[in-house]
């Protein structure tokens, strides 16, 4: 009998508004607005002049949030700091069953009212439960007619129940969103990761990957500008920017010491700034223009070795969250492996260089020393000797001392010749190679058999092959014969450039003694030759056998003085 009893309470017009307004509350997902969504059914429902939503903490003892409706701006203002849950309030968070009161001021735990509250006497206080959990209370007051009866207590608990649902409902929602969100982050992250490890398997170039981490980066925290800063000696230097930066402030240079970017690298932790202007360096925050900013070090096996700086997040911003800084902690461990790798490969690239060029002097040194200086010493002795000379025989003396001289101005023109010869600059790969030739064979008495094959030097209308590719064959050739004429004891060997679709085919073969074990790894020739083939972007291999011979081959990209790569003949 009690069911009927309580509908007749509620009465039909307001069991229908009930059900209409439960649907319309399970339907909203954003759980700011539900909340005042229940606050203004609760006044409508119950004709009260206020009502409250207290929101518990985690606790449930005190009132973390405090909404209000039917209170203008200005009351707020009046009346200062809201409720925490003492007095009537603290009731029902201590005993969550409903409470109506005729007079509030009346109730033995009343604390009164501040000054320039609204007065407040009539009184409907229901808790909110979800799954037999306190989530919070709802608060009405001043009824417009008499008090508040049991039909507006059964209203506002159904109300509740209602709301309870929708809240809850609209936390699941929540969380799976923001799972959502955060899944497609970390998926962002993983992205910009990969990307960051392809970087390092397949580009060494440092500045590339420093642009490209510059671009990830920012994409990563949606931010509107990006700037990679690595150390050098007492300063960070600008390496890299994206967004909305001026790129000429890639080579700037920042001390470490007083600058925000140094007490990010020295301490190897992140720093959000909501005032970006106040905190970086007057030059360098003119030069950003930034409100706010993410600043992150970039730090490989304990040791930072540069800052990573975001400004301005476009989206949700413009302050950056602890979750864009999380992210942002991620990628710079990826980015700070690609930077050392790539910095490493550079250091030792560099080191190649240096211990080949080291070698090439000492070549050079001894082919002075052996040759010219001899000659050179030779004729010192010889001219020495004239002031023994019989009158008689000195014209004959002066004619051998200038045939000494002229020996020795011919082995310094062919040094200068191996060097760097003009024809090289002036003509072309191919002639440089035919003169190569003449000459290497005049000196070490073996045939060459020389076939070049390339379409300038052949007599097409095409670009010359980009400087650095003609060094490449001409050089590879020239170490390769020095080899042939030390080690190999060979009678006769064939030498075949020829440009194939996109790449310069070399072919170097003797008919010497040959060796075993495949590529041999010492002599400054096979260094210089791998080093230069590999700044070149080609490939090599040395084929031999005892009493086989040898063969040099390589593979040079037939890049074209104009940048274009060579296609294939029509």
């Amino acid at each position: 009998m009690a069911e009927p009893a309580r509908e007749s309470i509620l009465g039909e017009q307001r069991l229908l508004r009930l059900l209409e307004v439960g649907q319309a509350l399970v339907a909203e997902l954003d759980i700011e607005r539900l909340l005042y969504r229940v606050l203004e059914v609760a006044r409508e429902l119950t004709g009260a002049r206020y009502a409250a939503l207290g929101v518990l903490d985690d606790r449930r003892e005190r009132l973390e949030r405090f909404l209000t409706v039917g209170i203008d701006a200005a009351a707020h203002a009046a009346i200062g700091d809201l409720p925490r849950g003492n007095g009537i309030l603290g009731v029902l968070i201590s005993d969550p069953r409903p409470l109506r009161l005729h007079d509030v001021g009346e109730h033995p735990q009343s604390y009164g009212f501040p000054l320039d509250h609204p007065p407040m006497r009539t009184f409907l206080g229901v808790p909110i439960v979800i799954r037999g959990q306190a989530y919070g209370n709802l608060y009405l007051t001043e009824k417009e007619h008499g008090d508040f009866d049991e039909g507006d207590e059964q209203a506002v608990v159904v109300l509740a129940g209602w709301a309870a649902i929708a809240i809850e409902n609209a936390r699941l929602y929540r969380d799976v969103r923001s799972r959502r969100d955060e899944l497609e982050r970390t998926v962002t992250a993983l992205e910009t990761t990969t990307a960051i490890a392809r970087a390092v398997g397949g580009e060494t170039d440092l500045q590339r990957i420093l642009e490209l981490i510059a671009k990830r980066g920012r994409a990563l925290v949606a931010a509107r500008a990006m700037l990679i800063e690595l150390a050098d000696g007492a300063d960070l230097v600008i390496q890299a920017v994206a967004g909305e930066l001026d790129a000429a402030m890639v080579g700037e240079r920042i001390p470490i010491e007083g600058s925000l970017g140094g007490q990010v690298l020295t301490s190897r932790r992140a720093e959000r700034l909501a005032d970006a202007p106040a905190r970086l360096r007057f030059r360098l925050a003119e030069r950003v223009g930034a409100h706010t900013g993410l600043l992150v070090p970039l730090v490989f096996r304990e040791q930072a070795v540069g800052v990573a700086a975001a400004f301005d997040r476009v989206t949700g911003g413009p302050e950056f969250t602890a979750e864009d800084e999380r992210l942002m902690e991620a990628f710079a461990a990826s980015a700070a492996t690609a930077v050392a790798t790539a910095q490493t490969v550079e250091k030792q690239a560099l080191e190649r260089s240096v211990e080949a060029s080291e070698l090439e002097r000492r070549r050079w040194a001894r082919e002075l020393h052996d040759d010219s200086l001899q000659e050179l010493a030779a004729v010192k002795l010889r001219l020495g000797a004239l002031a023994r000379v019989e009158p008689d025989d000195l014209p004959a003396a002066v004619a051998e001392a200038l045939q000494h001289v002229d020996a020795s101005i011919q082995a310094m023109r062919s040094l200068i010749t191996d060097m760097r010869p003009a024809s090289l600059d002036q003509l072309g790969v191919g002639p440089a190679l035919e003169a190569l030739a003449e000459r290497w064979s005049a000196v070490s008495g073996i045939d060459v058999n020389l076939d070049i094959d390339l379409r300038f030097d052949a007599g097409h209308d095409t670009t010359r092959l980009a400087p650095l590719i003609e060094t490449t064959i001409y050089r590879v050739v020239q170490e390769a014969l020095t080899n042939v004429a030390k080690h190999a004891g060979a009678q006769r060997v064939s030498v075949t450039v020829a440009e194939r679709d996109t790449t310069v085919e070399i072919a170097v073969t003797d008919d010497g003694r040959g060796f075993s074990g495949g590529d041999p790894t010492g002599g400054f020739g096979l260094i210089g030759m791998r080093e230069r083939i590999r700044l070149a972007g080609g490939r090599h291999d040395i084929e031999s056998g005892p009493g086989q011979g040898t063969t040099v081959h390589a593979w040079i990209p037939a890049t074209r003085a104009d940048g274009a790569q060579s296609s294939s003949r029509p």
